[in-house]
């Protein structure tokens, strides 16, 4: 069985997704189960950090954050690594608080993988990589950034992420 593909189509260009779903299946169902629904239309990248990543997938053009479904259990230890290209999910704090953002890798950010089941060792999961487009999250990483509110590295020029589905 293939792995799923997402396209996630941005103002910025369209971004190919890979997803693991044989090493992270609970992330993978759930973020799947996202896109099916057309959570992602319409929401922007948010969080854009020059050598680190790009965050999106959870907040409108008026930075106001979409309700999400419960949070689903960090599936960090599956022995993928936060590699230049991977998809991870978001969370707080809270190993176990992932629900609807995530980011994309720019660089190797191996500090965010999985090392040991503690709140500080748990690690943040992987699970895809971008197949095609990297040139465009390379584009937005390197967006200028300005302070919103109380979010810091928001895109000056709105990145909007206009649609999300399975790709055949």
């Amino acid at each position: 069985m293939s792995n799923p593909m997402v396209l996630l189509e941005t103002t910025s260009g369209d971004i190919l997704l890979e997803l693991f779903a044989d090493k992270a299946p609970l992330t993978v169902e759930n973020f799947l189960a996202y896109v099916d629904d057309g959570f992602y239309a319409n929401t922007i990248f948010h969080r854009v950090i020059k050598n680190f990543m790009i965050q999106g997938g959870g907040l409108t053009l008026r930075m106001e954050e979409k309700p999400t479904r419960d949070p689903i259990k960090n599936e960090a230890s599956n022995g993928l690594s936060n590699a230049r290209g991977t998809i991870a999910m978001a969370r707080t704090m809270e190993p176990h608080s992932a629900t609807a953002q995530f980011f994309i890798n720019t660089v190797d950010n191996t500090g965010l993988d999985f090392t040991e089941e503690s709140v500080r060792g748990y690690g943040y999961c992987v699970f895809g990589q971008v197949a095609e487009g990297m040139d465009v999250v390379d584009k937005i990483a390197r967006s200028k950034t300005r302070s919103v509110g109380d979010h810091d590295d928001v895109p000056a020029d709105s990145v909007l992420i206009t649609a999300a589905g399975r790709f055949e």
